[in-house]
C-alpha cells in the first residue's frame, strides 16, 4: 500500500477499489513484514476486515462518512483499543485488555477509518529506539538494522514501509516529530488539548500529545479533522477557536517571516543535518521569504529538555509506581530505574523543572509575536543503528513545542548526500495546524 490516504480516498470514490480490498492487502502486506519490522504489537484482522466491510455497505449505499471512511490505519499500543491488549510497550500489561476506545480512536471509527491493530512503541513511551525488550526491536524500513526513532517506532515504521498510509503516534518530547523525521515522514503535535487524550496510557499529563504521521501533508490534515475537538471527560482538552481548519491551502513564502533561533548553533548536529536546513533556508530566501534570526531568552535546549525528561519521570512515578510495584519483572530495568529517579526527586529539583518549561515556553510564544514560524531542526542527527548508544540531545529541538503548547510539524529534507533523509519542523502559533501544514508543504516543495 504505497498511496496516500488522500488518494485511497479518491479511489474508492470512484469504485476502482473497495475497502475490503484495500484492507486485505494491508493484512497481507503487515503479516509478511512484521516479523522483520516488529512495527506491531496487535494485528486485528477479523476486526478490520468487519469494519471494511461496513465501510463498503456504507459506500454503496451513499453514506460514506468522509475521506478516511474505508482507509486502513493503525494506532501505537498505548492508546486503548477496545478489545484487544493495551500493552503500552510493557509486558506487564501484556493480558490487559481495554475495554472501551480511547477518544481518538472511537473517532476514528467514527470517521469509517478501518483500525487494523496496534503498534510497537518503546516502553512506556520513554524512550527514543523503539527496542523494545519484549515486542521486538522495530527496524527502520529505509535502513535494516536501524532505528525508526521513539517512542513511536512502530507508528513510523508502519507507514514507511507502506503497510498503512497513515498512523497514530504519541509525542511527548517528540515522540511522533523524532520518528518522522528518521524515516523521512511527516509528523504533526497539536496545540496541547486539541485532541483529547483520554484513552491514553499517560507518560507525562504536562508534556504528552497525540498526533498524526503521514506521507503527505494532506493526510496529516484529514486525520486531524476526524481527531480534533473537545472532550469533555479529558482533562486539559480544549475547543478549537471559531474559524480553526486544518485545511493545508496554497501559501505563498514571498509573505512570511521564518525565525532561526540563535539556540541552534548551542546543539550538536550532523553536519548532513545542518547542510540540509541551510539548503532548505537559501530555497526559503530565493522564494522570498524573510529569515529573521530570533535570540528566545529563556529557552536552553539541553537543560531544558532534560527538565522535560525530569518532568516525564516523576509525573510516571506517580501515575505507573503502583503497577511496578506489583508487577516489576513486567518493566525492564532501565525503566524502571527511571521511574525510582523520578519518584526520589526532590520537590525543589522538580520544581526547577516546571520553572524551565514555563520560560521555554513563554520564550517561543514571545517569538511568534515576530514571525509567522520558528524553523530548525527536527532532530539534531539521522537515523543510527540499534545496538550503538542513543545520542542523548535528540530531543533538544522538539521537546520545545511540548514545553509550549504549540502545534509543530516535522516534514523530510533530502539529505546532502543522498543517504538517509534529514528533516525540518516548524514550531507556530496555537491553533494555526492548517497555516503551519500550509507552509510546510510550501518549504517542502521549494526549488
Amino acid at each position: 500500500m504505497t498511496r496516500t490516504a488522500t488518494a485511497l480516498a479518491a479511489a474508492l470514490d470512484a469504485r476502482s477499489t473497495t475497502a475490503l480490498a484495500l484492507t486485505e492487502s494491508a493484512l497481507d502486506a503487515a503479516r509478511e513484514a512484521d516479523s522483520r519490522l516488529h512495527a506491531f504489537i496487535t494485528i486485528d484482522a477479523a476486526g478490520a476486515l468487519e469494519a471494511a466491510r461496513a465501510a463498503d455497505r456504507r459506500r454503496a449505499a451513499g453514506r460514506a462518512r468522509g475521506p478516511l471512511d474505508g482507509i486502513p490505519v493503525a494506532v501505537k499500543d498505548n492508546l486503548a483499543v477496545a478489545g484487544l491488549p493495551w500493552t503500552d510497550g510493557t509486558r506487564a500489561h501484556a493480558q490487559r485488555i481495554a475495554s472501551a476506545d480511547a477518544v481518538v480512536v472511537e473517532r476514528l471509527r467514527a470517521a469509517g477509518a478501518v483500525i487494523l491493530g496496534t503498534l510497537n512503541m518503546h516502553e512506556g513511551a520513554l524512550g527514543a529506539t523503539t527496542d523494545n525488550p519484549f515486542w521486538g526491536r522495530c527496524q527502520n524500513p529505509l535502513a535494516e538494522g536501524y532505528t525508526p526513532g521513539g517512542s513511536s517506532g512502530g507508528s513510523s515504521a508502519a507507514v514507511a514501509a507502506g503497510l498503512v498510509p497513515v498512523s497514530l503516534g504519541t509525542d511527548t518530547m517528540g515522540s511522533v516529530r523524532i520518528p518522522a523525521a528518521y524515516c523521512g515522514l511527516w509528523g504533526l503535535k497539536p496545540t496541547a488539548g486539541l485532541i483529547p487524550l483520554r484513552g491514553l496510557s499517560l507518560l507525562s499529563w504536562t508534556l504528552d500529545s497525540i498526533g498524526p504521521l503521514a506521507t503527505c501533508p494532506e493526510d496529516l490534515s484529514l486525520m486531524l479533522a476526524a481527531l480534533a475537538g473537545p472532550d469533555p471527560d479529558s482533562p486539559g482538552s480544549v475547543a478549537p477557536p471559531p474559524g480553526w481548519s486544518p485545511a493545508t491551502g496554497p501559501r505563498d513564502l514571498s509573505c512570511c517571516r521564518l525565525g532561526l533561533p540563535a539556540q541552534l548553533t548551542e546543539v550538536t548536529c550532523a553536519p548532513e543535518i545542518r547542510t540540509a536546513l541551510e539548503r532548505l533556508v537559501a530555497r526559503a530566501e530565493a522564494a522570498g521569504a524573510q529569515i529573521v534570526p530570533l535570540e528566545m531568552e529563556g529557552w536552553a535546549p539541553g537543560p531544558m529538555r532534560r527538565a522535560g525528561l525530569l518532568v516525564c519521570e516523576a509525573e510516571a512515578a506517580h501515575l505507573h509506581g503502583a503497577d511496578i510495584a506489583a508487577t516489576p519483572d513486567g518493566f525492564s530495568e532501565s525503566y524502571r530505574a527511571a521511574l525510582e529517579y523520578g519518584a526520589q526527586t526532590t520537590g525543589l529539583r522538580l520544581a526547577g523543572a516546571y520553572r524551565q518549561l514555563l520560560l521555554a515556553g513563554h520564550a517561543a510564544r514571545r517569538a511568534l509575536a515576530e514571525v509567522d514560524a520558528i524553523l530548525m531542526p527536527t532532530a539534531p542527527q539521522r537515523a543510527f543503528p540499534h545496538g550503538t548508544e542513543a545520542p542523548a540531545n535528540q530531543a533538544d529541538f522538539t521537546a520545545l513545542a511540548n514545553a509550549s503548547g504549540l502545534p509543530a510539524v516535522a516534514f523530510p529534507l533530502p539529505a546532502p548526500d543522498d543517504g538517509l533523509p534529514c528533516s525540518a519542523q516548524l514550531v507556530g502559533p496555537a491553533f494555526a495546524e492548517g497555516a503551519l501544514l500550509a507552509l510546510a508543504r510550501a518549504l517542502h516543495g521549494a526549488p
